[in-house]
C-alpha cells in the first residue's frame, strides 16, 4: 500500500513561497534573470514591477530595467489571467499565445462592450487592429477612433477594447521606464519585438510549451494545487496536465479544512526549496497586486481571508501589502506634498515592538527608493 503523501501546513507552504520569490533574502541577481524566474511580474500600474523588484533583489538598479524595457528585452504585454504582465521578450511571445483562450472568454462574454463586440466579426476585428497598430503604434482612443472608421456603429472604446483581449500588445516605453512619463501606447509583440509569437497550433507543440510553464510555476510559486496552477494563469483543465508531469515531481497534501476533509493535492519539484516553517521571515514591502498574492486558489498560505477582505476596494483597486512574519499584517501608500514623501502603513493587527521597529525602518527605505528626489522622508504608521 502507498504511504500517503506527506501534509504542508500553512507556515510549511509560506515559507516555501517566500523562498522561491526570494522573499526571505534579498536575491543577487540581473534584472533579466529575476522576471525570467518570477514567470514575470504583475504590472497594471506601470511602477509596480519597480517596487517587487526592489524588495527581492539586492542590489536593485531602476534604471536596470527601463534600460531593460527601451531596449525591448522586456515588455508590458497582457498575460495571466489577461492581466498586464511584465515579461522577458521570450515570454512576450510565448505566454501571451499560450493564454490566448482567456482573452477570447473576456470579449466572448458578458461585459460592459459586448452589444457592440457580439455582433462583430472578431477575427476582422483582431486582423483590423493588428493592421492597424502594426503600422503606427497608437494609444487605445486613437486606436478606436480608427476602427470606428470601418464600423461607424461601434463605439470607440468598445471596438479597442475588443482588440486589446484578441490580440497581444505591448505597451510601449517611455510609458513605465524609471524617471520617465507616457501615455499607454499599443503595438503589437511581432512589430515591437522583431519576431513572430510562437507556433502552437500543433496541439504537441502547444502541450509541451504548457508543460513548461507549469514547470516554472512551481519553482516560483509551488507548492500548488492543479487549481492553484489554474487560478494563476488563468486557463482551466489543467489537471491532465499535472497528471501527465507526475513521475517528473514530488506530492504533497495541504492540511485538512474545517470540514475534516482531506487537504488538497499539491504538487512540487523534487528539489525545490521547501525550508523549515519556523524560518525567519523578515519584513517586505510589496506593489498592489503583487503575484505573490494572486496566484493560488487558496490564498491562505500568505494571507487571512478576513485580512484579504480587509484589502477590498469599491474600485477594484488595491494598495500596497507589507509581510511581517511571512503573513500581509498591513497595507501602505505613499504621499507626496512640496518637499516630504511619506510611507504611510495602515496596520491590520497589533504588533510586537520589535516588528514595528523593523518595518518602520524598511518603510523608511523604500520611501527613499521610490521618492529618492524629495528633500525629506517619513513614515507613518496608523495602528489596527
Amino acid at each position: 500500500m502507498q504511504a500517503p503523501a506527506p501534509v504542508l501546513g500553512r507556515r510549511a507552504l509560506n515559507r516555501a513561497l517566500l523562498a522561491r520569490q526570494h522573499l526571505l533574502a534579498r536575491h543577487e541577481a540581473s534584472v533579466l534573470d529575476e522576471v525570467t524566474h518570477l514567470v514575470g511580474l504583475q504590472a497594471q500600474a506601470p511602477w509596480s514591477p519597480y517596487t517587487a523588484l526592489w524588495s527581492r533583489l539586492a542590489p536593485f538598479s531602476p534604471t536596470e530595467l527601463g534600460d531593460l524595457l527601451v531596449g525591448r528585452e522586456v515588455a508590458r504585454v497582457a498575460a495571466m489571467r489577461s492581466t498586464v504582465h511584465l515579461l522577458t521578450a521570450d515570454d512576450a511571445l510565448l505566454l501571451p499565445v499560450l493564454t490566448a483562450a482567456v482573452g477570447e472568454r473576456g470579449v466572448r462574454g458578458k461585459g460592459p462592450f459586448s452589444d457592440t463586440l457580439h455582433a462583430l466579426d472578431l477575427a476582422e476585428l483582431a486582423a483590423a487592429g493588428r493592421e492597424i497598430l502594426e503600422a503606427e503604434p497608437m494609444t487605445p482612443a486613437r486606436l478606436g477612433e480608427r476602427l470606428r472608421e470601418r464600423w461607424p456603429q461601434g463605439a470607440p472604446e468598445a471596438l479597442a477594447h475588443g482588440v486589446r483581449y484578441l490580440l497581444a500588445l505591448v505597451q510601449t516605453p517611455p510609458r513605465a521606464v524609471w524617471g520617465r512619463s507616457g501615455a499607454t501606447v499599443w503595438t503589437t509583440t511581432r512589430a515591437w519585438l522583431g519576431r513572430e509569437p510562437e507556433d502552437l497550433d500543433d496541439p504537441e507543440t502547444h502541450d509541451a510549451a504548457l508543460r513548461q510553464v507549469v514547470l516554472r510555476y512551481l519553482a516560483a510559486f509551488g507548492p500548488a494545487s492543479t487549481a492553484d496552477v489554474q487560478r494563476w494563469i488563468g486557463l482551466t483543465r489543467l489537471a491532465p496536465v499535472l497528471e501527465g508531469l507526475r513521475g517528473e515531481l514530488v506530492a504533497f497534501r495541504a492540511e485538512s479544512g474545517p470540514s475534516g476533509r482531506p487537504g488538497r493535492e499539491l504538487f512540487d519539484l523534487p528539489d525545490a526549496p521547501r525550508p523549515a516553517p519556523e524560518t525567519p521571515a523578515p519584513v517586505r514591502f510589496l506593489p498592489d497586486f503583487d503575484n505573490v498574492l494572486l496566484s493560488h486558489a487558496d490564498r491562505g498560505r500568505i494571507v487571512s481571508e478576513d485580512d484579504r477582505q480587509a484589502f477590498a476596494r469599491a474600485n477594484g483597486l488595491t494598495p500596497g501589502s507589507v509581510l511581517v512574519d511571512g503573513f500581509v499584517a498591513a497595507a501602505w501608500s505613499l504621499r507626496r506634498d512640496r518637499a516630504t514623501a511619506t510611507l504611510e502603513v495602515q496596520l491590520l493587527r497589533p504588533l510586537a515592538r520589535a516588528e514595528r521597529d523593523e518595518m518602520a525602518a524598511e518603510a523608511e527605505a523604500l520611501a527613499r527608493f521610490l521618492a529618492e528626489d524629495a528633500d525629506a522622508h517619513d513614515v507613518a504608521i496608523v495602528n489596527a
